[in-house]
């Protein structure tokens, strides 16, 4: 338990807080990873270009890709087409290993991204050997928070029943989420569980490729509880499939998860805070850059994107691509120290 008290003063500190929430769609943009695809200022962009969700549909990265693209086409910020890809595997980590070497010069394929960039490249097991270093940080956009969710004919109404059924027998309960073992969900997941007193090591964590996966696998009877993005548990809640037994949030959330309780309110002194943002490959040009950030900063300024935040229930947080740069320098010590605790680190 040594360990495990170690990793609650890093919880405390960081709010466990991570935050602590087919590249191109065209011929030409594909295979000018190859021959060089930088672009002057007097052209950029000239060809079509493509958003990259590194999991599959369903998720935050995927959501949070597709309001970026509609946003910037509806409002004409930027006029040539934006495809979203879904890029699966390895809770990102398959991916980014793709982005950092075949689209390293690629300035007309980028990726949304979260915690996991820094969660996985610095993790023992399933480690990926590319990190944030190894991408163009262009800018955080949002805010959001984990969910602990269940069907809605569970025999788990609260919080505290989950974490009784934990204590009883660890392994006969199995918690999924979509992210690779020692990932965001997972240590969403297994939060309330260490704070209630019990190892995290001996909870039932099954991974899949995004929330949509691990959605898919609660209804079909794989899982029996799910951590996931808040956000992108709404649409479940109000069709009446699953219920939300408690998010990570400070306060209570707005809209379809008003009435779910907070960890804080269900006795778990604990907060969990999820980031996304948008990267540009490694070697992305310097005009390719400024252009990107030119637009985003006026993005986030739009209705249209405003709207995009509502609907989906994110909260907005900007960070231009030097704040976000130093931001990501500042939570990869955090997750460095918290994977240490947890005896998960390289």
């Amino acid at each position: 338990m040594k360990m495990w008290n170690k990793l609650s003063s890093v919880a405390l500190v960081a709010s466990l807080a991570i935050g602590l929430a087919a590249c191109s769609s065209d011929e030409g943009a594909s295979s000018s990873s190859s021959t060089g695809s930088k672009s002057t200022a007097s052209d950029y962009p000239k060809n079509n270009i493509t958003l990259v969700a590194p999991s599959g549909a369903g998720g935050g990265w995927d959501l949070t890709a597709r309001a970026i693209a509609k946003t910037m086409n509806d409002t004409k910020l930027i006029e040539k087409p934006i495809t979203v890809e879904n890029k699966p595997g390895g809770g990102g980590a398959v991916y980014m290993a793709e982005f950092a070497t075949k689209e390293a010069k690629n300035d007309y394929v980028l990726m949304v991204k979260s915690p996991p960039i820094l969660i996985n490249n610095n993790k023992a097991e399933g480690n990926s050997p590319y990190g944030y270093k190894d991408t163009t940080p262009l800018a955080q956009l949002t805010r959001d928070y984990g969910a602990i969710v269940v069907k809605n004919d569970s025999a788990f109404k609260t919080l505290q029943d989950v974490l009784d059924a934990i204590k009883a027998d660890p392994k006969a309960l199995t918690l999924a989420g979509g992210s690779a073992p020692g990932s965001m969900d997972h240590l969403v997941g297994v939060l309330p569980a260490f704070k209630a007193g019990v190892d995290p090591k001996t909870v039932k964590y099954v991974s899949y490729d995004g929330g949509g996966e691990a959605v898919a696998a609660l209804l079909g009877g794989n899982a029996d509880v799910i951590a996931t993005d808040a956000s992108t548990i709404a649409t479940y809640v109000k069709s009446g499939d699953v219920r939300v037994l408690a998010v990570s949030s400070t306060e209570r959330l707005e809209g379809d998860l008003a009435d779910v309780p907070t960890f804080k309110e269900s006795g778990i002194d604990a907060e969990f805070t999820i980031w996304r943002g948008l990267f540009g490959p490694k070697e992305m040009s310097e005009d390719a850059k400024n252009y990107w950030s030119e637009k985003l900063g006026k993005m986030v300024e739009t209705e249209e994107w405003k709207a995009e935040l509502t609907k989906n229930g994110w909260a907005s947080e900007y960070r231009n691509a030097e704040d976000f740069t130093t931001y990501l320098e500042d939570q990869d010590k955090v997750i460095v120290e918290l994977l240490t605790a947890l005896g998960m680190q390289k």
